[in-house]
């Protein structure tokens, strides 16, 4: 049984991008476990965007990262000792500590997964908290409809490939998704999307525009900036906006420019709705039941991108601000 453990920890503060110096590997010993508590070989982690904001000094919906403490985020993982009567060794769960190489918890900070049913990786995606974000934010937030016609941005990434995955299997009338690569955009057709664009290629507005010549009614934001200004102008009357990011500002230095039209959604009668979600836990046994459901009849495809190593944690996060990852990015340390 290993006595320590390797940790990234948050080495300083970045004032706008992060760079590998923001991270710092650090060994540590690990404590005596107390009863109720077990002790987890992570094998997998996430790398998410909502990251970024945990790295400034300011209030928000969760806490800061600590200087010179280990960061967090969801892990899975194989219980490798255990004083607690409800985790037994050899069990596999999902956790909060990842960003370290084993985590002492309390069993109640943990949550069994049956990884015959779907591979640990799934519990951080598609049959986790990035697939029940994109369900309740479609769902819950933004009161899709069938018949709806769908815009989500960062289409490519983990949320927004299944966003439009789901928007189509509910019977969204149009589902167009803007991605930053032509590889990308090629890649969303292919999952079912009706119209993709690089927003590379030029205005957004316009290439939205012309990929919705009748409007949109529901947007789902994972950028912000010009690419919820575009959404702004094309919307119906009615239009409901789930807005979940805004990774274009997450690293920006000045205040956002965009969206400047926002006058118009009095006159649409707009509705611009942002939402964490930790608000909808509620939602989380019925999506579960569709999703499991959806990928057993193979309906939807679940993308991502997987780095190898602990070491190459920062590397995986930075590539994620690049943008350079499809679908879930993720860290293996088995």
């Amino acid at each position: 049984m290993s006595t320590t453990a390797r940790q990234i920890h948050l080495a300083s503060r970045p004032h706008g991008w992060p760079t590998l110096d923001t991270f710092r590997m650090v060994d540590v010993a690990l404590p005596e476990l107390t009863e109720g508590q077990v002790l987890v070989r992570n094998t997998v982690m996430s790398v998410d965007p909502y990251m970024r904001g945990r790295m400034n000094d300011v209030k928000s919906y969760t806490p800061p990262f600590q200087l010179d403490q280990p960061l967090e985020g969801g892990a899975v993982g194989e219980v490798i000792a255990s004083r607690s009567a409800e985790r037994a060794v050899g069990d596999m769960v999902l956790h909060g500590s990842g960003w370290r190489s084993h985590a002492v918890l309390d069993a109640a900070a943990t949550r069994v997964v049956d990884t015959t049913l779907a591979p640990a990786d799934a519990y951080l995606g598609a049959l986790g908290m990035t697939g029940l974000t994109a369900y309740a934010g479609l769902t819950a937030v933004a009161g899709f409809a069938p018949g709806d016609t769908v815009f989500v941005s960062g289409a490519a990434g983990a949320v927004g490939s299944l966003v439009g995955q789901i928007a189509r299997l509910l019977g969204a009338a149009r589902v167009i998704g803007s991605a930053g690569s032509a590889a990308k955009v090629a890649h969303l057709l292919e999952l079912g999307f009706d119209a993709a664009f690089d927003y590379h290629d030029g205005s957004v507005a316009e290439q939205l525009a012309a990929a919705a010549p009748d409007g949109i009614d529901v947007y789902f934001d994972n950028v912000g900036g010009e690419h919820l200004e575009a959404a702004i102008a094309v919307m119906n009357r009615g239009g409901r906006v789930a807005m979940c990011g805004a990774i274009s500002m997450y690293n920006s230095t000045e205040p956002p420019a965009a969206p400047r039209n926002l006058a118009q959604a009095i006159g649409k009668e707009l509705t611009l709705r942002g939402f964490i979600i930790g608000s909808y836990q509620h939602l989380a046994g019925e999506y579960a039941q569709r999703m499991g459901a959806w990928l057993a009849a193979d309906e939807i495809h679940v993308d991502q991108t997987t780095v190898e190593g602990l070491d190459n944690a920062p590397e995986a996060f930075l590539a994620l601000m690049r943008g350079e990852n499809t679908g879930k990015m993720l860290v293996s340390l088995s």
